[in-house]
């Protein structure tokens, strides 16, 4: 039997081998662990389907290998000798695998281009003849990453003077290589989801200044009652708040339906940075918890995703979208990069004390913050977002206003 690389959630397209867990000549148990692969978010077993024998072995640890390819060979318990057995793997849009590798590419072309619903979606909304993509996934399969590389290309393609210019300068280059870094796993999943938001949703960011001064006080005040919650709790229910009194934020846009899905559910994910790449922990429900319940459990989760814990449930699902980068010191804002398919994310920056004009022309030291609030403007206009800041503003300026719409 052919044990292969299945999608083990999120819809992953490859992954990397970090080890085997098991030898040559082992003798194994169907649900025995037999590898442990890096996905871009988390790090996960794959277990044998049946018991047996290990046989041989097809990859080596480091190898990044996409989702069908064979990982070890597997004599089946009561099969030794018999006609070789291969596990089929579904790619999620019906289709499976062929039993044998495709000879080229252009063997499909005639017939049937391999691709999932959502590639085949991605090429016809910019206009791409799927034909014309090589695809570069198991037995030819054409993955997102190639409909993005063909834009790429078919934007960036230089002029012949352009590209022997290109040739001439690479080799009056003589800088030397520092380091090479390998662009793969997490790193790579990152940019190829960036990718995939910056050229299907058109982005477009609001910046507001926020005065943050009474609720550093009033948060100084529950510790003096040995009740230490963060800020990042209080804005998540202050966003959860605003979320429900502009749904159109909490929202998935289906273009081939028409339709605009405005979720009930407040599930916002929190971008936690790690030593291994962003990844984005989920809080489900935020609706209906309380500011601690919301503390305690962001703060378990952002605990697991530095360790690399985190399960799959624990980082699918969002809705909504917050980062966090005030404690590294960003200071003016930027704009945030929307998780696909969502349609908001608000970054929240440093905060800074200054000298602000008084509601009585006085002028006193506040301390204050600024956040940058992308949003897909094909589902809601800037003025929404703005009343949406506006919004979460007066929550924020005012903290114990938050008490008054607990449910």
């Amino acid at each position: 039997m052919e044990v292969k690389l299945h999608d083990i959630g999120e819809g992953m397209t490859e992954a990397e081998i970090n080890c085997f867990l098991v030898k040559l000549g082992d003798a194994i148990k169907a649900d025995d662990p037999l590898v442990e692969v890096q996905t871009d978010k988390m790090t996960a077993e794959i277990p044998a389907p049946r018991g047996g024998i290990i046989k041989e072995f097809k990859v080596e640890p480091g190898d990044t290998v996409s989702v069908g390819t064979t990982l070890l060979i597997l004599e089946v318990e009561g099969q030794a000798g018999t006609e070789k057995e291969e596990l089929i793997i579904s790619m999620g849009d019906g289709s499976e695998l062929p039993e044998e590798p495709l000879k080229s590419f252009a063997a499909v072309r005639g017939k049937r281009v391999l691709a999932s619903p959502f590639t085949r979606k991605i090429a016809r909304e910019n206009g791409i003849d799927i034909v014309n993509v090589t695809g570069t996934g198991p037995a030819g399969r054409v993955m997102d990453e190639d409909i993005y590389k063909y834009m790429a290309s078919a934007q960036n393609k230089p002029e012949p003077a352009e590209q022997e210019q290109a040739v001439s300068q690479q080799l009056k280059s003589t800088t030397a290589v520092k380091e090479v870094i390998p662009f793969r796993g997490r790193r790579k999943q990152i940019a190829k989801k960036m990718a995939q938001s910056l050229y299907t949703i058109p982005h477009c960011t609001h910046f507001e200044e926020i005065d943050v001064t009474e609720l550093i006080s009033f948060r100084k005040e529950l510790k003096s009652l040995n009740q230490n919650i963060s800020a990042t709790a209080f804005f998540l229910k202050a966003l959860s708040i605003c979320l429900k009194e502009y749904p159109v934020f909490n929202a998935e846009l289906y273009e081939e339906k028409e339709e605009i899905h405005l979720l009930r559910e407040h599930h916002i994910g929190i971008a936690v940075d790690t030593e291994e790449g962003l990844i984005v922990p989920v809080i489900k429900h935020v609706e209906n918890k309380s500011i601690r319940e919301i503390h305690a459990e962001m703060k378990n989760l952002t605990e697991k995703a530095i360790e690399n814990n985190l399960s799959i449930k624990e980082i699918s699902g969002g809705t909504f979208t917050i980062s966090n980068v005030g404690p590294l010191g960003g200071s003016f804002g930027a704009t945030p990069i929307i998780q696909y398919p969502q349609t908001a994310l608000v970054s929240f920056h440093k905060t800074k004390k200054m000298p602000v004009v008084s509601d009585d022309d006085q002028i006193v030291i506040r301390s204050m913050m600024n956040i940058s609030m992308s949003f897909d403007h094909r589902v809601a206009d800037g003025a929404t977002a703005v009343r949406f800041t506006t919004r979460f503003a007066e929550l924020i300026q005012n903290p114990k206003m938050l008490v008054l719409e607990l449910v």
